[in-house]
């Protein structure tokens, strides 16, 4: 008898040190969204060498939040690397104005993400949501995919905290994410045999 398929979404997918695809080695990636067709996911912990206000500009937007001005943006993953996802915390009462932005997905008892440019022009007048990771791109998966690369020992999950997206820095995240299981990310060894 089959097991109830596995749902991660809002939940921390932290590369393991024998990750064989260099373009996920050491990165954590926050799961969006994941069902039986497969899985939707921004990497949180590999900025780019692009600030926000430079990514604004190419919109012909300009950011006047000096605390987001100078931050970076981050490669979510290998797939559409020229869209821009904004992964941001879900807007209630007042901000949201009767609602949220015209493509948003709501990660069920998490974040919102966000693909369409209304969130970025809120941002740019000020508005919009506090606490935002901007990414290029994101990391996708087919039906069944990341379930086999997580029975490889590939991935190891778990439950996502916002703090660690936002309030983290950004060379800290994935030790902090490994925290929430109690691993020391120094017990992890890539190869046996090797102190």
């Amino acid at each position: 008898m089959a097991g109830e398929p596995i749902n991660l979404t809002n939940q921390f997918l932290i590369a393991m040190p024998g990750m064989a695809d260099g373009t996920f080695a050491g990165s954590v990636v926050y799961l969006c969204e994941h069902t039986e067709k497969g899985a939707l996911g921004l990497v949180i912990n590999k900025p780019i060498d692009i600030k926000l206000k430079n990514l604004f500009e190419k919109v012909e937007l300009t950011l006047d939040r000096q605390d987001l001005a100078d931050a970076p943006v981050y490669f979510g993953g290998p797939v559409q690397t020229e869209r821009g996802f904004v992964l941001h915390e879900r807007l209630g009462g007042e901000e949201a104005d009767g609602g949220t932005y015209n493509s948003s997905l709501q990660i069920p008892g998490g974040l919102e993400m966000t693909t369409s440019k209304d969130v970025l022009e809120a941002l740019a007048n000020g508005a919009g949501p506090k606490k935002v990771l901007v990414t290029l791109g994101y990391s996708g998966w087919s039906a069944g995919q990341l379930e086999d690369e997580i029975s490889r020992n590939g991935w190891i999950n778990v439950g996502a905290e916002p703090g660690i997206i936002f309030d983290t820095p950004v060379e800290q995240r994935y030790d902090k994410a490994l925290s929430l299981l109690g691993i020391d990310p120094r017990m992890l060894s890539q190869e046996a045999g090797h102190a």
